[in-house]
């Protein structure tokens, strides 16, 4: 009974973070996203910067965390948004495909995204351009 009750006030816990997630609406990535340098976290530590420009662009650099090895290390594109999710396409990166996210306020720094095809992580809100 006892390990019951802690399995669902940990489940409880974990449901009313979600929901306190607030969700970002179109405006509101056109607010407080756009013109900004946003830096993902990377999975072995750093961050990737990614710069949403006011003029529709995106570019970015991995340089700082060895990408080279593995891809192209900086690409630009193009943002969008479309339905509240922002969108962007790469010229190579990702095979020059387009993809969008889901944006939920983590606190007044940090974001976590969703890509439409599931993946997930959690990104810091940097300087504007």
């Amino acid at each position: 009974m006892f390990r019951t009750a802690i399995v669902i006030a940990a489940l409880s816990t974990a449901t009313a973070s979600q929901a306190a997630a607030e969700r970002y609406k179109a405006n509101e990535i056109e607010g407080e996203i756009v013109g900004r340098q946003i830096f993902l976290e990377a999975p072995l530590g750093g961050e990737f910067p990614l710069n949403y420009r006011r003029s529709g662009s995106v570019d970015g650099d991995g340089e700082a965390l060895g990408l080279g090895r593995f891809v192209k290390p900086k690409d630009a594109g193009t943002w969008w948004i479309d339905s509240d999710r922002l969108c962007q396409r790469f010229r190579t990166w990702y095979d020059g495909r387009s993809m969008c996210f889901e944006l939920y306020r983590v606190d007044q720094k940090r974001l976590k995204w969703i890509r439409d095809d599931g993946k997930t992580g959690i990104a810091r809100i940097g300087p504007q351009l």
